[in-house]
């Protein structure tokens, strides 16, 4: 049994060689030539020393049964530096748990602040995209110079708004987007939440979107700061009405028709938004995966293999008792964990958490295959109560 198992491990060697090969290769590649994702000092924004706008800010905050999370998030945007420059556009949306009364209370009377009671929502139009397009539609009264699209469980540092316009201003930006800081306590979250953040970069490469010269666009569509004038151009939220990944869906859009992107990191922006189990972040991510495959079965199958490729065949050569795999597989391993550890320590965890990530892809490849039944079986998009990814985009 023994002479036997060794026999099929040396008649599988070539081919994993090369396999393990292919995977080395794309990790030089990765490291080396994929806009430096990884580098996550490269991506911090500097906070503290933007002045105040010089015009209005309006911010619009979509919130469905958000009571837990709205108040401080308020808070937070009537308490920056820049406050007096800005008006809050809260839009309930149908909640069910006293979001708009929590909204009031943590304003305390500031008319700085107005919630919008949410209207029926129409065919063809995600929840949460209805809700933005009533907020937007009440904040271009005011005549703001910057719109921004933020969610209802983000606490914002004192200076985001201002380092956000800043940015914008210095290099005529015209949507720029904060990856705020995710929650990151529980096992589950220390395990899944660099990877999810990583996973992002490595699809959206920030440097490169903020490049006129790269086609790719995205934006974190928890922090969005956007000119009205290239909203416009863009063809408005009406545009994407239908989009599960809407952040990316308007960083296209405003791309494509000719304006600037930026993306990327702070630490001083949080997201309230807790994940006490594994079972909370795979609804998260089956949320939108098969959404990113364009619902397609050939690319569902075909990222299954080449992550299996990439982050999962590194390991299996450790153990094939071959010198060579062993070779490639261990030098796989260690580009690997160099590319991840930026990550593992933005988030404030021990070196050790950066050998998580086979395990991780692992879980995001559960996930993901978990999205396409979702979704064939008419359940795709689940979020709060609704199903909103159910037909493939036209």
């Amino acid at each position: 049994m023994i002479e036997l198992r060794r026999r099929s491990i040396s008649e599988l060697n070539h081919p994993l060689l090369i396999s393990g090969s292919v995977a080395l290769l794309a990790w030089l590649y990765l490291l080396l030539f994929h806009g430096r994702f990884w580098r996550t000092d490269l991506l911090l924004a500097a906070v503290g020393s933007a002045g105040p706008p010089s015009g209005l800010v309006a911010v619009v905050i979509p919130a469905r049964n958000e009571a837990e999370n709205i108040g401080p998030a308020v808070s937070s945007l009537l308490n920056q530096g820049c406050a007096d420059h800005m008006r809050i556009f809260v839009v309930d949306d149908h909640s069910t748990d006293g979001t708009a009364d929590a909204a009031r209370a943590a304003a305390e009377g500031d008319d700085k602040l107005q919630v919008i009671d949410g209207e029926a929502l129409p065919p063809g139009w995600t929840g949460k995209l209805w809700a933005v397009q009533q907020g937007i539609q009440a904040a271009l009264s005011v005549g703001p110079q910057f719109l921004l699209l933020t969610d209802a469980d983000i606490e914002h540092a004192r200076d985001s708004v201002a380092t956000l316009v800043s940015i914008a201003e210095k290099d005529n930006y015209d949507l720029v987007s904060f990856m705020v800081k995710l929650h990151c306590r529980t096992i589950a979250e220390k395990l899944l939440v660099p990877a999810f953040v990583f996973f992002f970069f490595l699809l959206y490469p920030p440097r490169w979107i903020r490049s006129s010269r790269q086609r790719i666009a995205g934006a974190a569509g928890g922090c969005m700061l956007i000119r009205p004038e290239a909203l416009q151009r863009a063809g408005g939220i009406a545009a994407i009405r239908g989009a599960i990944i809407d952040d990316c869906a308007l960083a296209r859009r405003v791309k494509r028709s000719g304006g600037r992107v930026w993306l990327g990191l702070t630490r001083d922006s949080h997201s309230l938004r807790q994940y006490d189990s594994f079972g909370e972040i795979e609804r998260m991510i089956a949320r939108t995966a098969f959404n990113q495959l364009s619902h397609s079965a050939v690319l569902l199958v075909g990222a299954m293999f080449g992550m299996a490729l990439i982050y999962l065949l590194p390991l299996v050569l450790l153990f094939t008792g071959n010198r060579p795999d062993e070779i490639v597989g261990a030098a796989t391993c260690v580009l690997m964990l160099v590319a991840y550890l930026p990550m593992v320590r933005f988030y404030g965890l021990g070196w050790y958490w950066a050998l998580t990530l086979p395990a991780s892809a692992l879980f995001y490849m559960f996930a993901t295959i978990d999205s396409a039944l979702r979704f064939w079986r008419g359940r795709g998009g689940e979020w709060k109560g609704r199903a909103q990814d159910q037909n493939p985009p036209q």
